[in-house]
């Protein structure tokens, strides 16, 4: 029964005294921009009132309330320089804490790296390679002697030759073949040719190709 009535533990909180930090500065920045805005709304107020003080001729007034104008510009100028440092400090450290959750997740994943590379090393490695290829050749013998064949053993260079010879066959079945047929050769005579008879042969060829 105690047990029901404990109290529960409080989870623990996830804001971190940098994301304290950027919230306090935010806060700074939007009152300073209040006060930017009160003392713009009180100038064209004052403004006014110098335009209506120098309509009635109370010029001395009229200048008091241009001075106050002047100062009042000062203070807005003052806190436009300390609205940019503000900003930029809040970018600075908002920007450092993505650089550290880029870090830790860097960290995170080597140690993950580093892991998974002890878990198989180049030893296992080349173990399992030499037992796969141990494995596929016992299989292969068992196939041959269940089929009754033997393994067959190819040789690379003796495949690049038929593959080449048989590239050269089709190149010599492409080549176009010269016509023998229908051109009379001249007869070579099995006797000694006198000097009428050269003239004849010299003849011929002209006569066919004329022809």
């Amino acid at each position: 029964m105690g047990s029901l009535f404990s109290k529960k533990s409080t989870p623990k909180s996830r804001v971190t005294e940098q994301d304290q930090a950027v919230l306090k500065l935010k806060q700074t920045r939007d009152k300073l921009k209040q006060y930017q805005k009160k003392i713009q709304l009180n100038q064209e107020k004052e403004r006014k009132l110098a335009k209506q003080c120098l309509d009635q001729g109370r010029k001395d007034k009229a200048l008091r309330l241009l001075k106050k104008k002047k100062f009042q510009d000062g203070l807005l100028e003052k806190t436009d320089n300390q609205l940019d440092n503000l900003e930029r400090m809040v970018s600075d450290i908002e920007f450092a804490q993505c650089e550290i959750k880029i870090m830790e997740g860097l960290k995170s994943g080597n140690e993950a790296l580093k892991e998974l590379n002890a878990i198989m090393s180049l030893d296992d490695v080349e173990k399992i390679l030499g037992d796969t290829e141990d494995a596929v050749a016992y299989q292969q013998e068992i196939d041959a002697m269940l089929t009754g064949t033997s393994i067959v053993e190819f040789d690379e260079e003796a495949l690049e030759g038929e593959l080449d010879a048989m590239l050269a066959a089709e190149e010599e079945m492409k080549m176009p073949d010269v016509p023998v047929s229908g051109i009379d050769m001249p007869e070579v005579p099995d006797h000694e040719v006198g000097e009428g008879e050269k003239g004849e042969v010299k003849e011929r060829p002209r006569e066919l190709f004329a022809g």
